[in-house]
């Protein structure tokens, strides 16, 4: 009884460790090109501000539209906050996705271009998701923090599990009180 008392606790303190977050290496820095604009994001020039990072769909995906233009209509009530869309896609096949939103939106925020996922590897966003014959990474919200470390993330399970907006101001309200 003592040994079979003794190999439980040893399985549970093992799958307890085990199930434990793994520290996650994500970049200190890195910049991505619009696909939509003439412009670049760079992580380090976005200090003092939450980032936002947004890893949309490959290929056509009217979740994403949806979703981008809910954030788009609402971004600038989280002044404090950069919202960074990206899709790793071709530029053409972005500019034609970004076509089927509001031009005045997407002026003042670019979707940039992820070329062949890397930067969502680099995250470690789970690859796998099948989607219109492809299999694609996952859709994922990373939140980064003013000094460009990783805060939270939210990885949808389908093309139509996102993270709301109204969860996103929550939250970046509950990362910006003081710590106690």
């Amino acid at each position: 009884m003592k040994s079979f008392r003794f190999l439980a606790t040893l399985w549970l303190l093992t799958t307890s460790v085990c199930a434990l977050p793994q520290a996650r290496a994500n970049p200190d820095d890195f910049s991505l090109k619009s696909a939509t604009s003439d412009t670049t994001f760079e992580l380090c020039e976005a200090q003092g501000k939450f980032v936002v990072l947004h890893f949309l769909l490959k290929t056509e995906c009217p979740f994403c539209l949806a979703f981008t233009r809910k954030y788009f209509t609402q971004a600038s009530t989280l002044p404090n906050v950069l919202q960074v869309f990206m899709k790793p896609d071709s530029v053409q096949e972005i500019k034609s996705w970004a076509d089927k939103l509001p031009p005045e939106e997407v002026a003042k925020n670019p979707i940039y271009r992820d070329p062949d996922a890397q930067l969502a590897e680099a995250f470690q966003i789970p690859n796998g998701y099948r989607f219109h014959g492809q299999v694609v990474h996952y859709p994922a919200l990373v939140i980064l923090g003013t000094d460009g470390k990783e805060l939270f993330r939210y990885v949808g399970k389908n093309n139509g599990d996102r993270y709301s907006f109204d969860k996103l101001k929550l939250k970046i309200e509950e990362l910006s009180a003081p710590k106690k």
